[in-house]
C-alpha cells in the first residue's frame, strides 16, 4: 500500500502573464518562430492559481510591468528561507529589471531583501530542501551565489552542476517531494524527484548519496516539464505530459494534479517557474 501523504499549506507569489511573449532567445526552448498565444497563456496561468487555491494554498500576486515579458516566471526573482529574502541578479541583461518590482513587493510586505553580488536566479537554481539548499550552476547562477546564500541564510548549500542546456535551471531538472519535516509522510532528509542526465557525474553521485530513494525521471518526462513541478507534500502540481512520472508518483502515494502550462514551455518555463514559495519559518 502507498504511504499516506499529508499536504501542508503553502504561500505562493505569482505574476500575471499580461505582457508575456517570446521577444528574445536565452535558452534552447525560445524561438521567434513559436509566437505566444497570450489569451491562452492567461487562461493556463489562471488555472494554476485556481488549482493552488482549491487545494488550500495562499496566492499573492506582483503587478506585471510592460516590457518585461518573462516577469511571469516569479520563481527566478528571489528565494525565501525563514522569512529572509535573497533577491536576484539575472545572467541575461533582458531580465535584470525584473528584480526591481519583486524587491519592492517583498519590502512592502515587511521583508528584508538582500541583493546578491553574484549572478543568482532565485528559486530557478536555489531549491530549499529541508535542512539544506540544493543549488544549481553551469548555465545561469554562479558558484559565488551559492556561497552568498549559505552566508545569508545560515543553511548548508549543496552545489550541483547542470550539463544539459535544455535543463538550464535546477528547477527544470529536480523538485522537492517532501522536505523531511513530516509533511510528506516521511521524516529524515525528505525526498526529491530528478532527471540524472541533467547533472554532471559528480553531482549525480551527490544526489544518489543524499537521496537514495529519489524518484528518477526519464528525459521524456523532463522534456515535458514534469520536473518543473510544485509539491505540497501530497499534491503534485505538474505538467500533464509527464505521464510516466505521474504514474510513479501516484504509486508512492502522491496525488498528481495536472495543470497545462504548455504556452509557457515556449519560453522554457512551467509550473514551478511561475511559482515563488514564501517560506516564513526556518527549516
Amino acid at each position: 500500500m502507498p504511504e499516506s501523504r499529508v499536504p501542508r499549506r503553502r504561500r505562493f507569489l505569482v505574476c500575471e502573464p499580461r505582457h508575456f511573449a517570446v521577444q528574445y532567445a536565452i535558452n534552447p526552448w525560445m524561438s521567434a518562430d513559436r509566437p505566444v498565444d497570450v489569451i491562452r497563456a492567461l487562461d493556463q496561468w489562471q488555472a494554476l492559481v485556481d488549482a493552488y487555491r482549491a487545494h488550500g494554498h495562499t496566492v499573492d500576486s506582483v503587478e506585471p510591468v510592460p516590457g518585461l515579458p518573462d516577469m511571469v516566471f516569479a520563481a527566478n526573482c528571489a528565494v525565501v528561507v525563514g522569512g529572509r529574502v535573497l533577491g536576484s541578479r539575472f545572467h541575461a541583461p533582458e531580465r535584470r529589471p525584473e528584480s526591481v518590482p519583486f524587491e519592492a513587493w517583498f519590502k512592502s510586505e515587511g521583508f528584508d531583501v538582500h541583493r546578491p553580488e553574484s549572478v543568482c536566479e532565485g528559486e530557478g537554481d536555489l531549491v530549499p530542501a529541508g535542512r539544506w539548499v540544493l543549488a544549481g550552476t553551469g548555465f545561469r547562477t554562479t558558484p559565488g551565489a551559492h556561497r552568498e546564500a549559505q552566508e545569508y541564510f545560515g543553511v548548508p548549500v549543496v552545489s550541483l552542476t547542470l550539463v544539459d542546456p535544455y535543463f538550464y535551471h535546477l528547477d527544470t531538472a529536480l523538485f522537492v517531494l517532501d522536505d523531511g519535516s513530516g509533511d510528506g509522510g516521511e521524516g529524515g532528509e525528505g525526498n526529491i524527484a530528478y532527471y540524472p542526465g541533467a547533472f554532471s557525474p559528480g553531482s549525480r553521485e551527490v544526489l544518489r548519496r543524499l537521496y537514495p530513494d529519489a524518484v528518477l525521471a526519464t528525459r521524456e518526462d523532463a522534456a515535458a516539464f514534469g520536473l518543473n513541478s510544485v509539491c505540497d507534500g501530497r499534491h503534485v502540481f505538474m505538467a500533464p505530459g509527464a505521464r510516466q512520472l505521474a504514474g510513479r508518483l501516484a504509486g508512492l502515494g502522491y496525488e498528481p494534479v495536472p495543470v497545462d502550462l504548455s504556452e509557457f514551455h515556449k519560453a522554457g518555463g512551467g509550473i514551478k517557474c511561475c511559482t515563488q514559495e514564501i517560506r516564513e519559518t526556518r527549516p
